[in-house]
C-alpha cells in the first residue's frame, strides 16, 4: 500500500501559492507541445504556426474546463462566485475543455487554411498525452480516486480530501483513517498513454497507401478511445455532483462521444467511396482522396468530477 500524501502546495512565497495541479497543466502543455512538433515533422506538416495555435487551444481548453467543474460542483460555488474565477484554480473538467479547444481548434484551422483532419490526426495523440501527465497533478491533489481497496498499489487520502461516502470516523463517516483507495488517476494515466501509442501506430500502419484508414479516422479514434475508457473508469467512482437520471453525466458524454464518432467515421468513408473517381487507378491511395475532400468542408465534424473535499472552508479541489 502507498501510505504517500502529497502537499498540493508546491511552493509558497507570503501569500503566494504555486502548486502542482497548475505544474502539472504546464507539464502536460509542454509534453503535448513536444509530440505535435515530431509528429507533424513526420507528416510533413508546417510547424510554424504551432505555438500560436497551441496556445489558443490551451487557453480554450481551460475557459472550458473550468466551466464544466463549476457546473459540476455547483453546489459549492453558488455560494462562492468569487472563487470561480480567482485563483488557486483546484478543478477542471475534461469534456468542457474538450468542447471549447475543438472550437478552437476549427476556428484556427479554417483561418489560416490548414486541413482540419491532418492535424486532427495530429492534434488528438497530443491530447491524449497531455491528459496522461496532467492526470498526476489529480494525485498531488488527492482527488481522482475509486472505493477503498487491499490492492498494494492502494493510495492513502487523508480525512480532509475525502468524499462524503468514505468520510473518516471524526467526520462522521465510517471509513478507518488508515484506508486506503483505487488510485483512478493512475489507471487514467495510463491508459491514455497506451492510447497514444495505438493512435500513432494505427496512423502509421493503416493511414496511407490506400489502406484501412484514411486522413481523420485517427483524429475521431480519440473520442472512441478515452470515451469508452472514461465510461468504464466513472464505474469505479464515488462521489460525483452531475448526474442525469441517476448516471453520471461524464459516462453519458463518453459514450455518446463514441458512438457519434463511429458514425462520423462510417459516414465519411461512403462519402469518400463515392466521390473517387471511377476512372481513378487501384494505385490512387484513399488519404489523397479523403484529403481532397476534406480540404472542402475542414471543419464539418463533431466535437475533461469529483465532489468537494469535506472540508466545507476549502474550494472543491475536483477534477473531472
Amino acid at each position: 500500500m502507498i501510505d504517500f500524501t502529497p502537499n498540493p502546495i508546491a511552493l509558497a512565497i507570503g501569500s503566494l501559492e504555486i502548486r502542482w495541479y497548475g505544474i502539472g497543466y504546464i507539464a502536460a502543455i509542454l509534453a503535448g507541445t513536444w509530440l505535435t512538433f515530431r509528429l507533424a515533422r513526420q507528416r510533413r506538416e508546417p510547424t510554424e504556426r504551432i505555438i500560436d495555435g497551441l496556445i489558443i487551444l490551451a487557453i480554450a481548453a481551460l475557459i472550458g474546463g473550468r466551466a464544466y467543474h463549476v457546473i459540476d460542483q455547483w453546489a459549492y460555488y453558488k455560494d462562492h462566485l468569487a472563487q470561480i474565477v480567482l485563483p488557486p484554480y483546484s478543478g477542471l473538467g475534461i469534456y468542457g475543455g474538450l468542447f471549447t479547444g475543438m472550437l478552437a481548434l476549427i476556428w484556427y484551422v479554417r483561418r489560416h487554411k490548414l486541413n482540419f483532419w491532418r492535424w486532427g490526426d495530429i492534434i488528438v495523440p497530443a491530447v491524449l498525452l497531455a491528459q496522461a501527465v496532467g492526470r498526476w497533478g489529480n494525485f498531488m491533489n488527492q482527488e481522482l480516486y475509486g472505493p477503498p481497496t487491499n490492492l498494494p498499489w492502494g493510495i492513502a487520502i487523508q480525512c480532509q480530501y475525502r468524499v462524503a461516502e468514505f468520510a473518516c470516523p471524526a467526520q462522521g463517516g465510517t471509513t478507518p483513517v488508515d484506508a486506503h483507495f483505487i488510485p483512478l488517476f493512475f489507471y487514467e494515466s495510463v491508459l491514455s498513454l497506451l492510447g497514444v501509442f495505438v493512435l500513432v501506430f494505427l496512423w502509421r500502419r493503416f493511414t496511407a497507401k490506400g489502406r484501412l484508414l484514411i486522413a481523420g479516422d485517427v483524429g475521431l479514434l480519440y473520442f472512441v478511445w478515452y470515451g469508452v475508457e472514461r465510461s468504464i473508469l466513472e464505474t469505479l467512482r464515488s462521489g460525483w455532483n452531475w448526474t442525469f437520471f441517476g448516471l453520471a453525466t461524464a459516462q453519458l458524454v463518453g459514450l455518446s462521444a463514441a458512438a457519434a464518432a463511429i458514425v462520423a467515421i462510417v459516414v465519411r468513408h461512403r462519402w469518400v467511396r463515392r466521390i473517387q473517381p471511377p476512372a481513378e487507378s487501384a494505385s490512387a491511395t484513399i488519404e489523397t482522396t479523403a484529403v481532397a475532400s476534406a480540404e472542402l468542408a475542414p471543419a464539418d465534424v463533431p466535437a475533461a468530477e469529483s465532489a468537494p473535499a469535506d472540508n466545507p472552508a476549502a474550494e472543491p479541489n475536483t477534477e473531472s
